[in-house]
């Protein structure tokens, strides 16, 4: 077993439990309660889990939003502004029938359990993968878009400002975009000899004058899907959007932060906590072993793993453990 963290999945079933199998998309925060909370992309609806302590003791609590009218939720982000707690997902209308029908929206509670409702559609289909960050010089929101018209057409990432938390500046720029053959989603997607490339779920944060961008590529669905990350260089207060954000080592070599490896497969869109002076890395992966079982259900068993970080200056390591 390669070195790291004792407790790598962090939520243990139990017999009967009525849990999902997976954690897809695992969004981990310290709330103001003092405890900590995991919203997951779930069959229903995100799903809450909680903990007093980071690495032990989570517990399901179910759904967390109100889906009414809705269906097809992904990606919740949570984040606390003066003791209210929003939730920004994506999702489809419940009577549509476009796979492309991912609108962003926020959904506020008064607590981090919950139960969220919906306020306000941010952005129209196809918007997904958002995360909202609060920085010296404001509040920023990072999403996904498909770009058509592109040297590599895919899916890639934006940033906006936020004037509150419920209006977007209306000024996004494109932060991460494809340059790799490993972020090929599909290869004739739409049309012949056009392949489809990902970039998605974008987590930021800022360690002195080094700012970090982390993606997730290829297919969410393929043992290949990958983290990676961009860097920028500029002060704490400087416009996100402003910074020349380079893809680490550099935008044409592969170097993954966690891929497959003997044990786990399809690692991918992770979110980061800072907890007791350590860095933490939060993301979903599959077991290597039982492939060939899961792939007869139809049952997502992307689950929540930890691990800790490391940061060098641009640099940034993780050991995996299984």
């Amino acid at each position: 077993m390669q070195g790291g963290i004792r407790t790598m999945k962090l939520y243990n079933r139990k017999q009967n439990d009525p849990a999902p199998l997976g954690q897809a998309d695992p969004y981990m925060i310290k709330a103001g309660d003092g405890r900590y909370y995991i919203y997951a992309t779930g069959p229903s609806g995100p799903q809450l889990y909680s903990s007093d302590t980071l690495l032990e003791g989570w517990e399901y609590e179910g759904g967390c939003l109100d889906m009414t009218g809705q269906k097809n939720c992904w990606a919740p982000c949570v984040i606390e502004i003066d003791g209210k707690y929003y939730m920004y997902y994506s999702s489809m209308d419940a009577d549509d029938e476009d796979e492309h029908g991912q609108t962003m929206r926020v959904a506020v509670s008064d607590s981090p359990g919950g139960e969220f409702r919906l306020v306000k559609n941010l952005l129209p289909p196809f918007s997904i993968d958002p995360h909202a960050v609060i920085t010296p010089s404001g509040m920023y929101f990072f999403y996904c878009v498909n770009e058509y018209e592109a040297e590599r057409v895919g899916t890639v990432v934006m940033c906006d400002k936020m004037t509150d938390p419920f209006t977007l500046e209306g000024n996004p720029v494109c932060v991460i975009r494809p340059t790799l053959d490993e972020e090929i989603y599909q290869r004739d997607r739409f049309k012949e000899g056009q392949h489809w490339h990902t970039i998605e779920g974008a987590f930021y944060f800022c360690v002195g004058n080094t700012h970090y961008l982390m993606y997730s590529g290829a297919c969410h669905q393929n043992p290949t899907y990958f983290i990676g990350y961009s860097v920028a260089h500029g002060s704490p207060d400087a416009d996100l959007r402003t910074l020349d954000w380079k893809k680490y080592p550099d935008d044409t070599t592969y170097a993954p932060l966690l891929s497959k490896n003997d044990f786990v497969e399809g690692m991918g869109h992770n979110s980061v906590i800072f907890d007791n002076g350590k860095c933490y890395i939060v993301y979903h992966g599959r077991d290597k072993e039982g492939r060939a079982s899961r792939e007869e259900t139809a049952e997502d068993t992307r689950s929540a793993r930890i691990d800790e970080m490391k940061i060098d200056g641009d640099v940034l390591s993780v050991v995996p453990t299984r």
